[in-house]
């Protein structure tokens, strides 16, 4: 029996790329998955997919970035499972260029999925969490949050803030039994990243990959604490033939 047996967890984003590849490892772990994102047809297809599986998948269409959409998603969780004992923190747009060339529209659009939304979905679900001593909040972030690129834009810029908006809520709730992992993936494999000119995709990273890792993130021995994002990324360049 898995020691996750009997949890749930909310994943956004979960209808492709990394949050299917999370949402199809919890429920291998026998989790029960509520599925939440914009596109109800790819929702549709990962939580039939899982199900058939003989996993346990429901889902919900919204957008992380409305306050009145992400309490409606917490309020069906603990409706449909009477809990929410995991959050995947992974619905996230890109967006490159300059800081002098963005638009108002870009940084705004940007800034509300990639950390409006986590902040909203995180204190929604820390209410009941605190009330239960217990939960975990994985939020995945990039690698560009630990480094500098340019012309890399507000996309940086959001995932170093979601970074560190990652590390005030584990401090301030760890003495309740809250844990909180922030995993800063290199180039993986998805619909943002699968046609961009000159990447290698066997090179990449897989969402199977990062998904490994937030199993093991959430099995851990309770005591252990990762004191800072959790960069993982290939041995070798996938920018390079």
């Amino acid at each position: 029996m898995s020691k996750l047996t009997g949890n749930s967890a909310i994943v956004t984003g979960g209808g492709s790329g990394i949050g299917q590849g999370i949402a199809a490892a919890l429920a291998q772990e026998s989790v029960h998955v509520l599925l939440f994102g914009r596109r109800e047809d790819s929702l549709i297809k990962v939580s039939k997919k899982i199900n058939s599986e003989g996993g346990k998948a429901v889902y919900l269409v919204g957008d992380v970035s409305k306050e009145d959409d992400v309490q409606q998603l917490v309020k069906h969780a603990i409706d449909t499972f009477g809990s929410v004992d995991i959050l995947v923190n992974n619905a996230g747009v890109g967006g490159g260029g300059y800081m002098h060339q963005h638009s108002i529209e870009m940084w705004d659009r940007i800034m509300s999925i990639n950390l409006r939304g986590p902040f909203l979905t995180s204190r929604a679900v820390l209410a009941h969490m605190r009330k239960e001593k217990r939960g975990h909040i994985i939020n995945i972030s990039s690698e560009s949050a630990l480094e500098y690129y340019p012309g890399n834009g507000a996309y940086g810029v959001s995932k170093h803030a979601l970074n560190a908006l990652g590390e005030y809520i584990q401090r301030e709730n760890q003495e309740l039994g809250i844990r909180v992992d922030t995993v800063c993936p290199g180039m993986v494999i998805s619909e943002m990243s699968e046609n961009l000119p000159g990447l290698n995709l066997e090179k990449c990273l897989t969402p199977e990959d990062i998904a490994a890792l937030v199993i093991w993130l959430l099995t851990r021995r309770a005591n252990i604490k990762i004191g800072r994002p959790v960069l993982i990324q290939t041995m070798e360049n996938p920018w390079q033939p």
